[in-house]
């Protein structure tokens, strides 16, 4: 395989450019919906918004509480940005006066089992919807399940495809060539995936009432009233306080090719698991989860970058890129950046860009369980204390300085920020720039900044969040929206209800033989 700088240069050529330009993105934004106090809201997902279930822009993840706004695939970003703003907009002019809570961690958490699991209706698609979020509650609480992220879907063009594949040997057919590169890129992530926490981790701090009744080892500090934090954190979202399954710690999923992968998923979910087995699958007639096994499905597969492709009809994702190979990667390793009003920054996603290009066109060789730990002890560090002075971390069994590491990255990603921009100073380089006063300065990270304004101020991170709640609400009430693009969110939200309207009304077989035949298929 060629080396990076060799592939830079064999792009270099204006063709080669705007097929490199020519990315196709999507964002997927997680967002509570709060009452005034602050207090997370118990009603049911707001009809103006239209049905959960089939609306292609706007629906809930684990509570009917939890807002995700999806974007459709664009190619120019600020095309996306205004996509994703003009949902959130339209959103918060049907929230009833609720907020939009705007940061990962939530608060005024009170009686967990007020936390509403999403409804997504009576059809047989939708009770598996929510028997699988009633399973989530069962085996990890509900309080992990009200975390928000947000996921960025990221594919490069035909034309880059066409142009890496004349570049290299031809050994493979050119979809198998394209899998084996999105796995190549999927193992260059995970042994680089601390730099996102690093730079865009946004949840240092969180509400003391997160952690309630909760066993935890990690030395929290207190400012304020009750916010709790750690000196050097960056992300306490990706830690053993978030979004973490010890039950998966054991599972061994290759990254190193497609095979291995499909070969890897599959075992795991249907690898019989003692403790959920315990909760019982169906109890007194009631189901409490969709199986007792290790994954009740695929999606309960908490990796932070997952190969993705659109599916046909009732596939499993597994299914789909065992039809066709990988489509696009899905980054998951991202808080909400509480300094903008839809929780994501164009500085962030040109960063993206570049970091996953970076990825792509560097030598990935295949990774084994001494590496697989490296990796997991990196992320581990960085989450925790990655703003500590003179951090290091481990680079193929050597200790090596977190600032170290990044003045090498952010090396590579000016070669491509170069080759992205069409003249000197252009877009990507000044992203590029703009990030890498955090690597030179830890107080310029999100992290950072967060914790300056906390301990500064001696402020509660609730009542910030708050202000900045208020804030976003009115900046999104009045940010202008035509009236052809106001009446296409009104008609979506009426045909997604006609839909599931729809979907009830057809006659179905029992749910116990629905979900015998979804999982014997």
């Amino acid at each position: 395989m060629k080396s990076f700088n060799e592939l830079v240069g064999d792009l270099s050529d204006p063709v080669s450019r705007q097929a490199l330009r020519a990315m196709q993105r999507g964002i997927e934004r997680e967002a509570l919906r709060i009452e005034k106090t602050g207090h997370l809201a118990a009603d049911s997902h707001p009809q103006a918004l239209g049905s959960a279930l089939m609306h292609s822009r706007i629906t809930t993840d684990y509570s009917e509480s939890l807002l995700e706004f999806i974007t459709p695939v664009f190619e120019n970003i600020d095309s996306l940005v205004e996509d994703l703003t003009y949902t959130h907009a339209y959103s918060v002019r049907h929230l009833n006066g609720q907020r939009l809570w705007p940061v990962s961690m939530p608060c005024y958490v009170g009686d967990l089992a007020d936390i509403p699991i999403a409804d997504y209706g009576s059809s047989n698609n939708g009770k598996m919807k929510r028997l699988y979020r009633k399973g989530l509650t069962y085996r990890y609480g509900a309080q992990m399940q009200i975390i928000s992220g947000v996921h960025f879907n990221f594919s490069v063009s035909d034309d880059l495809w066409n142009r890496l594949y004349d570049l290299s040997d031809k050994s493979l057919t050119k979809d198998a060539f394209i899998s084996e590169s999105y796995f190549g890129l999927i193992r260059n992530y995970r042994r680089l995936v601390w730099v996102l926490p690093y730079l865009f981790g946004a949840s240092p701090a969180l509400c003391g009432s997160f952690i309630k009744d909760q066993q935890t080892s990690l030395p929290f500090e207190k400012v304020g009233k009750g916010t709790l934090y750690l000196p050097y954190a960056t992300s306490l979202r990706m830690s053993d306080l978030g979004y973490t399954n010890q039950e998966q710690d054991n599972l061994d999923i290759s990254y190193n090719n497609l095979s291995s992968y499909l070969e890897g998923m599959n075992a795991a979910i249907n690898m019989p698991s003692e403790n959920f087995a315990k909760i019982g699958v169906k109890v007194d007639g009631e189901y409490r989860q969709l199986n007792a096994n290790v994954l009740q499905i695929e999606n309960e597969f908490y990796s932070p970058i997952r190969a993705k492709r659109v599916a046909k009809g009732n596939e499993k994702p597994s299914e789909s890129l065992a039809r066709a190979g990988v489509e696009y990667i899905e980054v998951r390793a991202l808080d909400v950046n509480p300094y903008s009003a839809v929780g994501i920054e164009k500085s962030q996603i040109r960063f993206l860009d570049m970091f996953l290009l970076n990825c792509l066109l560097q030598p990935s060789a295949s990774t084994d369980a001494t590496e697989e730990a490296e990796i997991a002890a990196n992320l581990q560090a960085v989450v925790l204390e990655g703003r500590k002075p003179g951090l290091e971390l481990s680079q193929n069994g050597n200790q090596v300085s977190l600032s170290n590491w990044l003045e090498s990255l952010f090396g590579n990603m000016s070669s491509i920020a170069s080759l992205l921009d069409d003249g000197a100073d252009g877009d990507y380089q000044q992203a590029l720039a703009h990030w890498h006063k955090a690597v030179v300065n830890p107080d310029e990270t999100l992290s950072g900044r967060i914790m300056a304004k906390l301990k500064l101020e001696q402020v509660d991170h609730s009542q910030w969040v708050m202000s900045l709640a208020q804030q976003y609400h009115q900046e999104l009430k009045d940010y202008p929206i035509s009236d052809s693009v106001l009446a296409r969110y009104e008609q979506d939200a009426k045909t997604s209800l006609q839909q599931q309207a729809a979907s009830e009304a057809v006659g179905e077989v029992s749910f116990d033989e629905f979900l015998a035949d979804y999982f014997e298929s």
